[in-house]
C-alpha cells in the first residue's frame, strides 16, 4: 500500500463558525456537531475566527481510492504507530484516509510504516 507524503504544515482548530473559512483551499476538512465546528487546514490558512487551535501537524494519505468494503486499513496504521508511541489525528474522506501526526513524530511515523512494508511516496 502506498502512503503519499504531504509537505504542508497543518493546524487542527475549533472555529466559531465557517463564515471565514476558505473552502476553496487545497486542504480544508470540516466537521460540525451539536457541540463544535472543527476545521483542519493548512496553518497558513487558519481563519481569524478560530476559538482554539493546535499547530505543528504533518500529514500523509493512503494513495488511491479505497473501496468501502475494505476493513482495517486505518486500524493497522494506527496500531503500528501506537505501538511506537506516535499519536495520530485521522480524517476520512469519500476517497481515502488522511493521517496526521505531530511534526516532531512525522519522520519516525514514516520510518515505522516503511519498515512494516508500506511504500512511502514523497
Amino acid at each position: 500500500m502506498e502512503l503519499k507524503v504531504i509537505t504542508h504544515d497543518f493546524s487542527v482548530c475549533k472555529v466559531k463558525d465557517y463564515s471565514q473559512v476558505d473552502l476553496s483551499k487545497e486542504y480544508c476538512f470540516t466537521g460540525k456537531t451539536d457541540e463544535e465546528n472543527s476545521l483542519v487546514c493548512l496553518t497558513k490558512d487558519v481563519p481569524p475566527n478560530v476559538l482554539e487551535r493546535d499547530d505543528a501537524w504533518k500529514a500523509f494519505r493512503i494513495q488511491g481510492v479505497l473501496d468501502f468494503s475494505l476493513i482495517g486499513i486505518l486500524a493497522k496504521i494506527s496500531t503500528l504507530l501506537a505501538e511506537n508511541k506516535i499519536g495520530i489525528f485521522a480524517i476520512s474522506t469519500y476517497n481515502t484516509d488522511y493521517i496526521l501526526t505531530k511534526a516532531k513524530d512525522y519522520r519516525s511515523a514514516l520510518d515505522v510504516l516503511a519498515k512494516a512494508g508500506y511504500q512511502i511516496v514523497e
